[in-house]
């Protein structure tokens, strides 16, 4: 029950970057949420609604897993190390920040899987 919940909250988390980077990204909220400045952020809006699209990917993987309930085990597992991965990276590559919002959610989603919890 826990492993769902937080699992779920890293898809919903993850629903949130994808409207950022496709939708808002030029907005100021969106520019605000990424730290950007109005000229690079419309510089870079089709790379970020790529990425945007990536995120996408994840969401539908982690829903899957959910949808698939006890059964979708090793797709949860799969998909949470996704983006656990890409949480770590984009900490050591981009913002420490994402080590809170996407790997730290990930990895507690991950332990209580793997836990039975």
């Amino acid at each position: 029950m826990v492993a769902t919940l937080l699992t779920g909250l890293v898809a919903l988390i993850h629903v949130y970057i994808v409207i950022l980077e496709m939708v808002l990204w030029t907005t100021p909220r969106g520019r605000a949420a990424f730290g950007l400045t109005e000229d690079f952020a419309l510089k870079t809006k089709t790379l970020a609604a790529n990425q945007g699209l990536y995120n996408g990917f994840l969401v539908a993987g982690l829903a899957w897993g959910l949808w698939l309930g006890p059964s979708g085990f090793a797709i949860k597992l799969f998909f949470l190390g996704c983006v656990l991965v890409a949480g770590l990276f984009g900490a050591l590559t981009a913002s420490r920040k994402i080590l809170y919002v996407q790997a730290l959610p990930a990895a507690l989603a991950l332990l209580a899987l793997v836990a039975g919890y």
